[in-house]
């Protein structure tokens, strides 16, 4: 059994839209699992449903092992989940320091520690630390969002698109810090319209289409077909 696992997930904004229509995938220990789908296949809901921000209609949820499906954020994160949204995610008129505190909220007790080590892992935030967070560049801005996420010491993290927006150089440095965060030992779960780079550094991958499971597989044989290159890559 992975650290996390869905099954048969249907998810919608009222009680008749379904956006999710029984997407299942699991992700394993120490894993990178890309999620890479067209516009509107409700990737970013299904990060949503996981994180607790909406309940599903039906399906399972468990993170290691235990049933998460309809728990509330905070109970989600106390388990070891975190979650990055696409935007809003950090607080701009906030120091970087004073963010990463907000970041450790579900355990104030340890968070110095907490944000000691975030500073020993990001230099770029280690030496910005008392700049507003308004102040940083759109990539400095989601390795703070990331850090923040590792303020709960999470199993498994959440990522909605974290190089939307930024330049081909920022968005390399950004894959290089969600890989180094994952040898420390976080899955992570990685909704990104950059599908190449996606499937470049994950293990393995799920593409989703109108809300439904379309192909999984390792990333690097997903990266090689022909049809993946075709409606995904550009090629």
């Amino acid at each position: 059994m992975g650290v996390l696992t869905v099954a048969d997930l249907i998810v919608g904004y009222s009680p008749t839209d379904e956006i999710l229509k029984g997407v299942g995938f699991d992700v394993g220990a120490g894993e990178i699992v890309g999620v890479i789908g067209p516009n509107g296949a409700g990737k970013s809901t299904l990060l949503k449903a996981i994180a607790g921000l909406l309940r599903p209609s039906r399906g399972t949820i468990a993170l290691n092992g235990e049933p998460i499906g309809g728990h509330a954020p905070r109970d989600i994160c106390r388990r070891g989940l975190a979650y990055v949204p696409q935007e809003n995610n950090i607080f701009p008129s906030m120091s970087v320091r004073e963010n990463l505190e907000m970041g450790g909220f579900a355990d104030p007790g340890g968070a110095r520690r907490r944000i000691d080590a975030v500073f020993a892992r990001f230099d770029v935030l280690a030496r910005k630390r008392r700049q507003v967070a308004r102040a940083l560049s759109g990539g400095e801005r989601q390795i703070l969002a990331m850090a923040m996420a590792l303020m709960v010491d999470p199993t498994v993290l959440l990522l909605d698109e974290p190089s939307a927006g930024l330049s081909p150089i920022a968005a390399e440095r950004l894959f290089e810090s969600i890989q180094a965060i994952n040898r420390e030992g976080v899955s992570i779960v990685m909704v990104e319209q950059n599908a190449r780079e996606a499937l470049a550094i994950a293990t393995r991958a799920y593409i989703l289409v109108d809300g439904r499971n379309s192909r999984s597989g390792p990333a690097a044989a997903l990266a090689a077909d022909p049809d993946i290159q075709r409606l995904f890559l550009g090629a």
